[in-house]
């Protein structure tokens, strides 16, 4: 079996909002990480604002950061 510990998930979680976050400053936003993990309204916008690039890299990234922190529900 190949679960992962509840703290492995977490530090993959930090390595998507980290590639999320470099990823934000090549286009000129800054993301604060711990505002995004705490203040929804915040997430959102920022999520909806990586959505929109050009970058699909960044998009992806986007979306699965929205999934971790389970924005995309509601």
């Amino acid at each position: 079996m190949n679960a992962l510990s509840h703290r492995e998930t977490d530090a993959l979680s930090l390595v998507d909002i980290i590639d999320l976050k470099w990823l934000l400053a090549g286009e000129r936003l800054h993301l604060h990480v711990e505002k995004l993990q705490n203040d929804p309204v915040y997430a959102r916008g920022i999520l909806d604002a990586a959505g929109t690039s050009p970058n699909p890299a960044l998009r992806s990234v986007a979306e699965r950061v929205r999934k971790l922190l389970r924005l995309d529900e509601a």
